[in-house]
């Protein structure tokens, strides 16, 4: 259980002044694909309104890379991620 919080407390992070989830990270706790959860969201965006989930600017995105180490080489992201309060 507590390897658990930490999986999800280490996923956390601070975005516009919120604490959030990426989605990717999302993903990896549903153990689906980035892109399968994505779809699911956009097909499902009536039930996640503004205040709940938002999609980082590019900035936002090289900052929270920058913080958080990834890479931005082959095999990365084509879209922007999404944020989830």
């Amino acid at each position: 259980m507590s390897n658990q919080i930490e999986i999800i407390t280490s996923a956390i992070h601070a975005v516009r002044g919120k604490k959030v989830i990426l989605d990717a990270d999302l993903a990896k706790l549903y153990g689906v694909p980035t892109k399968a959860f994505n779809r699911q969201v956009k097909r499902n965006a009536q039930k996640f309104p503004d205040d709940f989930m938002f999609q980082l600017t590019l900035k936002e995105f090289e900052s929270l890379r920058c913080q958080i180490g990834t890479s931005n080489k082959r095999g990365g992201r084509r879209f922007l991620p999404y944020a989830f309060k």
